[in-house]
């Protein structure tokens, strides 16, 4: 089995990708962290691979064109029945489409866009490819998590334009919001205020399960990646913020029980 064959429920998050410079090393290092192998994605998408792991589509990573200096950066993409409409509603709502709705081949369509505060995500409609499989495993993406300076900014624009409901955490000093879909987790909005790192903006941060955090972080070291966040532990499990050899972060995580996985 090779590709997912149920089909999300639209607007959960349904596959990750990464586009870098160096498309060969970035293999190499995510194929030593996480056991990934890799294989040619649509040819619509230019140098383009999925990555594989025990057969499963987990990830994709593409090699920017040489003139783009776009952020570097692991980039969740929601599902859709329809793309043209959720980026009709994405402008609708406050946010902007960068690029598509494309075609990628008979795969399915994208759309890349901005939300209301800035940060990248994408929105996938499925044909023949329908999304990330794996279920949970070490070295798939299990949680997606938007970076952002307060909940409260950007919550009505997710709601407005995938009809997610919102639940918040109840404490005096964490500003989080879990973003759920018929009554199930799916993603989450951590409002972080003015730690918000200036030079990058509301983003999203995808995790990534992992059969141990520590040995996990030490690996990144090894290979030329850097620690963002060392090893520690939440309610989720144990977790750790890092980035890769271009400098794009991602989180490691060993679950207890991740809200997302």
């Amino acid at each position: 089995m090779t590709e997912s064959t149920a089909r999300h429920t639209p607007g959960t998050p349904c596959w990750v990708s990464l586009m870098v410079h160096d498309l060969e090393t970035t293999q190499e290092f995510y194929g030593a962290l996480f056991g990934w192998s890799f294989r040619p994605g649509p040819e619509q998408l230019g140098p383009y691979v999925r990555a594989l792991l025990d057969g499963h589509e987990v990830a994709g990573i593409g090699q920017l064109p040489p003139d783009r200096q776009l952020p570097i950066a692991w980039t969740p993409y929601m599902a859709s029945d329809d793309a043209g409409a959720t980026a009709e509603t994405i402008r609708h709502c406050g946010g902007t489409v960068g690029v598509g709705p494309l075609d990628a081949g008979k795969a399915g369509r994208l759309v890349i866009a901005t939300d209301s505060t800035g940060a990248i995500f994408g929105v996938w409609q499925p044909a023949a490819h329908m999304g990330g499989s794996g279920g949970g495993r070490p070295g798939t993406a299990v949680w997606n998590e938007l970076v952002t300076r307060d909940t409260a900014s950007v919550g009505k624009f997710y709601e407005g334009v995938f009809g997610y409901t919102e639940e918040a955490v109840i404490s005096a000093d964490f500003d989080y919001v879990t973003l759920h879909l018929d009554g199930q987790p799916v993603a989450g909005i951590h409002g972080v205020g003015n730690a918000l790192p200036a030079e990058r903006g509301p983003h999203w941060m995808t995790y990534f399960e992992v059969s141990d955090v520590d040995e996990a972080v030490d690996r990144v070291v090894e290979l030329g990646g850097h620690v963002l966040r060392p090893p520690r532990d939440s309610g989720h499990g144990r977790l750790a913020t890092v980035a890769d050899l271009e400098g794009a972060s991602f989180s490691v995580v060993h679950s207890e029980e991740m809200a997302g996985g």
